[in-house]
């Protein structure tokens, strides 16, 4: 699957679903949004904003006008996830955004959230388009529990605040599926390797790792990754929880060693095998962010 590639998901039980290759930052399938053709036709995710016309060719595609989508939702509000609502509310005059309660205001008024991740991603920036506005009143705030019907699809909303406090995953029970936001990190399929996700300020690991256990407890026969697609379920989430207590045991050990957390960041950055996953200029950018995000975290709860 290329960038600006749409297919169906036929992954377990996935029925009725789309993924579009949204080409965030020029890297295949890094950017995974998802078209649910239900009764009411929803989208998840929305990318950076960057590409937002791809997701709406996407549409075209898969046999919907952008007049008939009912409900976009995000599963956080970090814009490489919600980066693209605003432009796609005025596409899509119709949606309805679903969002957690701690994120809404971001949706509304995203200056805060663009600064944020000015700071948070450094040169990465050059991806992204500063976010547009989405109407207060098309807004609809959601909390732990939350259901979204779409007709014969609900989504089902589980607050995994680990990554972000406004983060959801959103369970499909008709599709035997969850959408994982960040919450169970990036998968990268060719390589069957889970990647950590913990960025500044709010990462926190203990959380993260309950985060995990929430999607265990849905047992899904699928994962939709916001980041590199479809997988089923296998060893993933087991795998992730190894993945993300190793990390923050590593980078804590290298700052008792090199003292300098500029110098934990270079450490890291510098020898990321993230590069032969998704180049040297996204991974070196990823990892020295995540590693930025578990100093905080560990200056948090010294």
């Amino acid at each position: 699957m290329g960038i600006g590639d749409v297919r169906q998901v036929a992954t377990g039980s996935c029925t009725d679903l789309w993924v579009v290759d949204t080409g965030m930052y020029e890297v295949s399938q890094y950017g995974s949004v998802y078209i649910l053709d239900a009764a009411r036709p929803a989208i998840v995710e929305t990318g950076i904003g960057t590409h937002a016309d791809r997701i709406l060719d996407a549409l075209t595609e898969v046999g919907l006008a952008p007049e008939e989508i009912e409900v976009i939702a995000v599963t956080h509000v970090h814009l490489d996830h919600a980066g693209g609502a605003g432009f796609l509310a005025e596409a899509c005059p119709n949606a309805t955004f679903v969002v957690h309660e701690i994120g809404a205001p971001h949706l509304a008024d995203p200056g805060r959230l663009w600064a944020g991740t000015k700071q948070a991603v450094g040169d990465q920036i050059t991806h992204y388009v500063e976010p547009e506005p989405v109407p207060e009143d098309c807004i609809q705030p959601i909390a732990d529990g939350d259901r979204i019907g779409l007709g014969e699809h609900a989504l089902i909303a589980h607050h995994a605040p680990g990554h972000a406090p406004h983060q959801v995953v959103y369970e499909d029970p008709e599709n035997d599926a969850v959408f994982t936001g960040d919450a169970a990190g990036l998968y990268a399929p060719e390589r069957d390797q889970v990647e950590p996700s913990s960025p500044p300020p709010d990462f926190d690991l203990e959380q993260a790792l309950r985060d995990v256990e929430t999607i265990q407890d849905v047992n899904p026969g699928t994962l939709l990754y916001s980041h590199f697609g479809p997988a089923l379920l296998t060893d993933q989430l087991d795998a992730y929880a190894r993945t993300l207590s190793d990390w923050v045991q590593a980078v804590a050990a290298t700052r008792d060693e090199l003292g300098s957390d500029a110098a934990v960041v270079e450490h890291f950055a510098g020898e990321t095998a993230a590069s032969d996953i998704w180049g040297p200029e996204k991974g070196r950018g990823e990892t020295a962010m995540n590693v930025r995000g578990v100093l905080t975290y560990l200056d948090s709860t010294a």
